[in-house]
């Protein structure tokens, strides 16, 4: 099935990448056991995602991922909306390069898609190995230039 990327109120884009993240994406689910469906990947506005935050989750804060979980049984679907302004600080208060944090925040939602949670130590602990496995195995240069 297809990874899509799209953005919304936001001239974000990953121009050149989209091919490398969506095969990186595409082994993580393999890995994890599922088979890829529709999965579709929104680079938003921190605005946009706050209205969907406050819409649908009944969240009034800024966030860096949604997910939306559209799955069934072994295929893996879902939307994930980032709010890329968000990526961008958090890569400069944890002193990563944007793009690591914004692969970081794109397989966290793939492994929300998985199943995984992270409201408890435990689960957080969990999903940040995951997280990091996924990272060490991306290709060379994944969305190294990314803006």
């Amino acid at each position: 099935m297809a990874i899509t990327f799209h953005s919304e109120d936001t001239a974000f884009d990953i121009r050149g990448g989209k091919r490398a993240v969506a095969a990186w994406i595409r082994a993580a689910v393999a890995e994890e056991g599922f088979v890829p469906g529709e999965i579709g990947v929104i680079f938003c506005s921190d605005p946009y995602l706050l209205e969907v935050n406050r819409r649908y989750l009944q969240h009034d804060y800024y966030t860096d991922i949604i997910t939306f979980d559209y799955g069934d049984g072994s295929v893996l679907s879902g939307d994930l909306l980032i709010g890329v302004d968000t990526v961008r600080s958090n890569a400069e208060r944890y002193g990563v390069m944007f793009h690591v944090e914004l692969l970081r925040v794109i397989i966290h939602g793939i492994m929300h898609l998985a199943g995984y949670k992270d409201k408890t130590d435990r689960d957080a602990a969990r999903m940040r190995e995951r997280e990091n496995h996924y990272l060490d195995r991306r290709p060379e240069g994944l969305l190294a230039r990314c803006r």
